[in-house]
């Protein structure tokens, strides 16, 4: 039941990034999407799913997610009244970083976790690591020679910059938040 509820999780989180990833943004002349600002809770999600069930249930975790976040992710941006090759080139490339990301944040956040004791060194070693994969998989699936022109023209700009945003959010924002829900879930252990 836990593992239905991490899969839901997941694809809520992928889901809503990608209605926000045709949304431009630019602050201090950096141009990013709106999911710069969401898609980073995934990983705190699969890293809090190893620590607490192991890397196991976290793999299972992302093997449900993934075709679920290809369907929603193709649903809701079609829905957004973009072309369906758009839909189809966003879903694909958002499920395929969506997995690639986690997989190597899972296994690298488990590495490091054997290796480093201290709390913080797991999650924000593997939060850089997987962002960068993640972000640069996704941007290079669904928009390199896209046809749209503001996207393919930008995307590499869009990617280094997103990648940024999203480990700093990860790394000032979701770092402290991962430690607090720690702490919650010790508790309750």
């Amino acid at each position: 039941m836990a593992s239905s509820r991490l899969v839901i999780l997941h694809v809520l989180i992928i889901t809503l990034s990608n209605a926000l990833v045709n949304i431009p943004l630019e602050i201090f002349g950096y141009r990013i999407t709106g999911a710069a600002f969401v898609f980073p809770f995934v990983i705190i999600a699969t890293d809090l799913t190893v620590r607490i069930l192991g890397p196991g249930p976290a793999t299972k975790t992302i093997i449900r997610a993934y075709p679920f976040a290809i369907v929603s992710s193709i649903i809701i941006v079609f829905l957004e009244g973009k072309g369906l090759e758009t839909a189809l080139r966003i879903g694909l490339a958002s499920g395929t970083s969506y997995a690639v990301g986690s997989f190597i944040d899972a296994k690298l956040f488990q590495k490091i976790r054997e290796n480093i004791s201290v709390w913080w060194a797991a999650p924000a070693l593997s939060t850089v690591v997987s962002n960068i994969i993640d972000t640069f998989t996704f941007f290079s699936v669904a928009f390199y020679n896209s046809p749209d022109p503001y996207m393919a023209a930008n995307w590499p700009e869009i990617a280094i910059t997103q990648t940024c945003i999203k480990i700093l959010i990860g790394l000032f924002f979701f770092l402290p938040l991962y430690k607090i829900f720690l702490k919650h879930i010790n508790k309750i252990s």
